[in-house]
């Protein structure tokens, strides 16, 4: 028992963190403590997040296989830690000056976590619906965060009624699962489905991809991302769209590679379905898109089906480009979202695409580094977002997945006239009244750091090509 909670020691830490933090905090400021709690969840994320990177070694496992410490489940949780810690950071003054900073925010996102963190690491059925339904039902929560606004109210009901749909199809999968394998352990599952798996435990595995699917918000799963995008609090939307992607990617590969390795030819066809479908309604859909987050939804989309494209390769390298992908894609991401929460006019945030007419006169510099990050979206070279491209593409092509390859290709280029669009917005659009200047110093800084990032970045990917290699090597045996 002793081994065993050594190995979930950073979960435990935040989990007790959470909970004395809501007991101290409910009895005493309330709100009044909700600025300085989102620094301190933010800087024992980054501390969390250095500790596992720097300690972790080899595979352990624990509670007999349940939950495992490895060097993908590492990369992975290294990753969602960072991207909270910089998404709690970054929202913090737009929602103190909104006066909807409530002591509850930081605690849910430290739940959150931590259920993403099992998630990661989850070696069986029981412990990967566990991890699933924490990080659930406190994103339901913090989406509604704003209590006065309908529009978020109806995102977090919206987002709460469709997942529990999920839900229900993963338990029904995971119940076929068990009953096919006779066991909850994806060690034991592997073993059943070696080969030739009977049709009940593929039905089981269909039901299984079809919840994680939702969670990713693959096509046809993703009903409900951009309404929750658009409904909910920005800085949650930037949440949203960072640490849970990763995290339920990284669960993606965990059970399709360890429970299902032995029949790579089966899921294969579905994940590239899934790819291709994402990647093509996510670039067509926000086309029509006024609303820069819901654009982002289906932006997020269509840069999950490319995710996905790489994952569907069933290849060592298919999974490492996957990692490179998505962290990529968390860092473009938060720089974008620095970039929305400083769009205001008169004190009120505002999401209209057509606002940013001729904003590179007013603020260049801003501008300049939401131009780098959109480029990097649309993955146009050499900028990194192109690079991550490349990889998912190249696992395609090299997993026999070659149609699916040119796919993606076609399906970039009319994704890249909805990012070109705002581009064209702040550089040439007609003059209009003018947006104010972002007054949030980390805002900024988050803002120029991404866009360094994708440029900076080209050089040697600060050593992340190296590391997903290595996590990727674990998982894929």
């Amino acid at each position: 028992m002793q081994a065993d909670l050594t190995v979930i020691l950073p979960e435990i830490v935040i989990s007790v963190y959470a909970l004395a933090a809501l007991l101290l905090v409910a009895y005493t400021g309330k709100d009044k403590m909700a600025g300085m709690l989102v620094w301190l969840t933010a800087a024992l994320f980054v501390l969390m997040a250095l500790w596992i990177g720097a300690t972790g070694e080899g595979i352990r496992t624990a509670f007999g296989g349940m939950f495992n410490d490895d060097g993908f489940a590492r990369f992975a949780k290294v990753t969602i830690l960072l991207s909270a810690a910089a998404v709690l950071v970054l929202g913090q003054e737009y929602m103190a000056r909104r006066d909807i900073l409530r002591f509850e925010y930081p605690i849910l996102i430290a739940l959150a976590a931590v259920g993403m963190m099992v998630m990661v690491s989850a070696g069986d059925l029981m412990a990967l619906y566990m991890g699933l339904e924490l990080q659930s039902l406190a994103l339901y929560v913090v989406a509604s965060l704003r209590r006065d606004s309908a529009k978020s109210t109806e995102a977090g009901l919206k987002y709460f009624v469709l997942g529990a749909l999920s839900s229900g199809l993963l338990l029904y999968g995971a119940s076929l699962t068990y009953g096919y394998a006779g066991t909850t352990l994806f060690s034991g599952i592997i073993a059943a489905a070696e080969g030739q798996a009977p049709i009940g435990l593929l039905i089981g595995l269909v039901l299984v991809i079809s919840g994680l699917a939702f969670k990713i918000s693959a096509v046809p799963f993703h009903m409900w991302t951009p309404d929750v995008y658009e409904g909910s609090p920005t800085p949650i939307t930037a949440f949203f769209a960072t640490a849970p992607k990763m995290a339920a990617m990284a669960l993606f590969a965990r059970v399709v590679h360890d429970a299902f390795g032995g029949v790579v030819g089966d899921w294969q066809q579905v994940l590239a379905a899934l790819s291709l479908l994402s990647m093509f309604l996510g670039a067509v859909a926000a086309i029509g898109q006024t609303d820069i987050k819901r654009l982002m939804a289906y932006s997020s989309i269509a840069h999950m089906g490319y995710a996905l494209m790489g994952l569907a390769s069933g290849t060592v390298f298919g999974v490492q480009a996957m990692l490179i992908y998505m962290a990529i894609y968390l860092t473009m991401n938060i720089g974008t979202f620095a970039f929305i929460l400083s769009m205001e006019r008169d004190g009120q945030p505002v999401t209209d695409i057509r606002s940013l007419n001729m904003y590179a006169k007013a603020q260049p510099g801003r501008a300049l580094a939401m131009l780098i990050l959109l480029f990097s979206l649309a993955g146009v070279p050499p900028l990194l977002g192109f690079f991550g491209k490349l990889y998912v593409l190249r696992a395609a092509y090299e997993g026999g997945l070659a149609w699916l390859a040119v796919a993606g290709v076609v399906a970039s280029v009319i994704g890249a006239f909805y990012y070109l669009r705002i581009v064209f917005y702040m550089y040439f659009g007609e003059e209009g009244e003018a947006l104010e200047t972002g007054r949030s110093p980390v805002q900024w800084a988050f803002l120029m750091a991404s866009a360094a990032i994708m440029l900076v970045g080209i050089i040697n990917m600060f050593g992340v090509e190296a590391m997903a290699q290595a996590a990727a090597a674990t998982l894929v045996n």
